[in-house]
């Protein structure tokens, strides 16, 4: 059964721009409309870069619901509700689906580090109680614990869990899930600098951090991947990759909201327990801007 995916091409996981007195909706909103003319398909809301963790409940429902509004008609909305706690998970899933979300993104759960059947059940027990597609979130280097093939074999059969975002960095996971699989489960590159190969073996594009900076190349990447011209996307990866790479030189999403401030694109501050980069860390994201021509 091939399921229709939520998006094709490049989304962008969202900066939240808090102020001293919460969010900043002004920022977000011009944020947003960048997106949208720099090509984007989709937007996550409330994820890892969008510092999801941070964010209270009624943030939560808030920049959801600002998103969505923002959002509708033009870029598709996929909404962060992930942690180590299913049932809050469920209430997360709920109200996406009751602003009009189109899709919810769900993390393995961090800390508790179940079983595999553990996560099965975890992912199941929200997909089975709210009529929204899920993709689910496959980052070991941040929760701890990964989706395994067979896992995913068993998880792809159920009709609301429509794809994953695989950040795990293994493609021989990957290749194999592909495999297991096929089309009953969608596929999305968890990481810019894995968005090439992860194409080229079927993943229908990106959930990234980079095109919070550069939309526009993001999204010519992966039509170029669509349209099977690797040789050119090789090319234009080839001309970021040192910004790919460089955006990760401390914790997603710290080094992505100093570089924002670096184009006069305020992204607000951080929030505790994450800070500003390193000065030296800077100087180096500065010198690949550089060298981009993007400051």
């Amino acid at each position: 059964m091939s399921k229709n995916p939520v998006f094709q091409g490049s989304c962008t996981a969202i900066v939240t721009p808090f102020d001293e007195k919460g969010i900043d909706y002004s920022r977000l909103q011009k944020n947003l409309e960048m997106q949208y003319e720099g090509g984007t398909a989709a937007i996550v809301v409330c994820g890892t870069t969008g510092e999801n963790a941070t964010l209270g409940q009624d943030e939560h429902n808030e920049l959801v619901r600002f998103t969505v509004n923002a959002c509708r008609e033009k870029m598709k909305v996929i909404v962060g509700i992930g942690g180590n706690n299913t049932s809050a998970a469920l209430k997360k899933a709920e109200n996406a689906r009751a602003v009009g979300a189109d899709a919810v993104l769900m993390v393995t759960p961090y800390y508790n580090k179940t079983s595999q059947k553990g996560l099965i059940e975890h992912f199941s027990y929200v997909a089975d109680r709210v009529d929204i597609p899920m993709i689910l979130y496959n980052v070991p280097s941040r929760t701890g614990i990964g989706i395994s093939a067979e896992t995913y074999q068993a998880l792809s059969k159920h009709p609301n869990i429509n794809g994953v975002k695989e950040a795990s960095g293994d493609f021989s996971l990957i290749a194999k899930t592909r495999s297991l699989c096929g089309d009953e489960l969608n596929l999305w590159s968890g990481n810019d600098d894995n968005t090439v190969p992860m194409m080229a073996l079927g993943a229908l594009g990106v959930i990234s951090v980079a095109s919070n900076l550069v939309p526009a190349v993001v999204s010519k990447l992966c039509k170029l991947c669509l349209e099977q011209d690797y040789a050119a996307a090789t090319e234009l990866y080839c001309k970021y990759a040192s910004l790919f790479s460089t955006l990760f030189i401390e914790t997603n999403p710290m080094p992505v909201k100093a570089a924002m401030h670096l184009l006069d694109l305020d992204s607000g501050v951080l929030r505790l327990p994450l800070t500003q980069i390193s000065e030296g860390h800077l100087d180096t994201l500065r010198g690949v801007m550089r060298e981009l021509n993007l400051v």
